[in-house]
């Protein structure tokens, strides 16, 4: 299925070298150790230092409030989880092949968190790991290979989970055993009732997988869509399609990474906004609160199919410190209320960017869910990617640090840690507010 000039998720906005540029020598260094593979953002990149709650600090002691990063979820270098890491890290760190009283801890507190039915973890080191399981496990339990995506959905950067992930592709076309469908966007489906027209175009896809003689081994998403632009929908919209994927045969992956652990502010988990269970649920970045790990939780049967088959074994994940990494960031959500936070400040902050829509023309539509909020940026009512990246750079001007997504890569993306204030809020809100006004005359 051809790519349809989506912009790819490495190039939104990625440092791109000019000719004559004047280069500083960390930047030097790093250009020729990485070459092509570099992935560094804005024009004039940042040498970060430290950091800590929703603040980071460059080399030169400037201080950034952090709109960016859903990796530190419940702050950067909070110290439940430094203390945990650090204590466990001196006592004991080992491959997952002992029993470790710590790590089955965790897993039954994330356990605990999620439906009963899904009550087998694998713990992983990344989110692309988690993916790649999901996926496998889907097809061995399917016998089928055929996957429906949205269509700039990014779930991972292993092999076969690029397969599935169209904003990867900066040019060419997806494999035959792919087909994306358009995000959940009022604007796709104009006129329709969202939830049965997305339901509708996912059976369609399922169908022309099985035309191809693929099968439909499954639907694998994001539930907040937020490489697609942040489309989290109202609440419940996506049973239609759920209901449509085991209808046609194949399992329903929630890929959690971006939706998960509490950021939405309405449930603890993406899908759990939409009453659905899933069959396979995928997640990472935040989990650890940077530490890297990462988890895919399933049904048994669907499991034990697998193993049956292949097996799996991961030498880092689940490893005693990543366990303990993980428990603390699950106590800190619960003890500091951060899923309340997460409603309550974001529900502050988008009103008030309601507020700045109806007086703003640059600014089109926003969308959001808790702590996580898109802002479509246009010119005459059309995507403007260019002005998208102007306010991102305006925006480091004034020390807040946001980034881009969606297929026109005009959407600021609005992902800050869950202990965010409504004080830190307003801080964002303001230097947008100055950004969007001195647009005329900054480049």
């Amino acid at each position: 299925m051809a790519k349809s000039g989506n912009v790819g998720i490495l190039e939104l906005n990625a440092y791109r070298e000019s000719a004559g540029e004047k280069i500083d020598p960390l930047l030097q260094r790093h250009l020729a150790n990485s070459g092509a593979a570099s992935v560094l953002f804005y024009q004039e990149p940042i040498e970060m230092v430290s950091a800590r709650g929703v603040w980071m600090e460059d080399a030169g002691g400037t201080r950034y409030l952090d709109f960016y990063n859903n990796v530190p979820s419940v702050g950067h270098c909070h110290p439940r989880v430094v203390e945990a890491v650090s204590a466990q890290i001196a006592t004991l760190n080992i491959h997952t092949r002992y029993l470790n009283a710590k790590l089955e801890a965790y897993i039954e507190a994330l356990k605990a968190t999620l439906p009963d039915a899904l009550s087998n973890v694998v713990l992983a080191c990344s989110g692309s790991e988690a993916n790649d399981l999901a996926m496998r496990v889907a097809m061995k339990a399917t016998d089928a290979r055929g996957f429906v995506v949205t269509d700039q959905a990014y779930h991972g950067n292993t092999a076969l989970v690029t397969e599935v992930s169209p904003a990867a592709f900066l040019q060419g076309a997806l494999p035959d055993h792919v087909v994306a469908i358009p995000a959940p966007d009022l604007a796709n489906f104009e006129g329709e009732d969202l939830g049965e027209a997305f339901a509708s175009a996912l059976s369609e896809a399922a169908a022309e997988l099985k035309r191809r003689g693929h099968g439909f081994a499954g639907f694998i998403c994001d539930s907040i869509f937020s490489s697609d632009g942040i489309f989290p929908g109202d609440p419940g919209f996506l049973q239609k399609a759920v209901a449509a994927t085991h209808a046609a045969g194949g399992l329903y992956i929630a890929d959690e990474v971006q939706p998960g652990f509490a950021r939405t502010g309405e449930a603890f988990w993406g899908f759990g906004r939409h009453g659905v269970t899933p069959d396979i649920v995928t997640m990472g970045k935040p989990m650890g609160n940077g530490f890297p790990m990462a988890g895919m939780v399933a049904r048994p049967d669907l499991l034990a199919g697998f193993c049956n088959d292949v097996g799996y074994f991961n030498t880092f994940g689940g490893n005693p410190v990543a366990a303990c990494a993980g428990l603390a960031v699950l106590e800190v959500i619960a003890e500091e209320g951060l899923q309340e936070n997460a409603r309550l400040v974001g529900g502050h902050l988008k009103e008030k960017l309601d507020g700045l829509a109806e007086t703003i023309d640059t600014i089109g539509a926003v969308r959001g869910a808790g702590l996580f909020i898109g802002v479509d940026i246009e010119t005459d009512g059309a995507p403007d990617a260019a002005k998208a990246k102007r306010i991102i750079e305006g925006l480091k001007q004034r020390r807040v640090l946001a980034g881009a997504a969606g297929k026109h890569a005009n959407t600021l993306k609005l992902r800050p840690p869950l202990c965010l204030s409504e004080q830190d809020a307003d801080f964002f809100f303001e230097a947008l507010a100055e950004t969007l006004k001195a647009l005329p005359t900054e480049t």
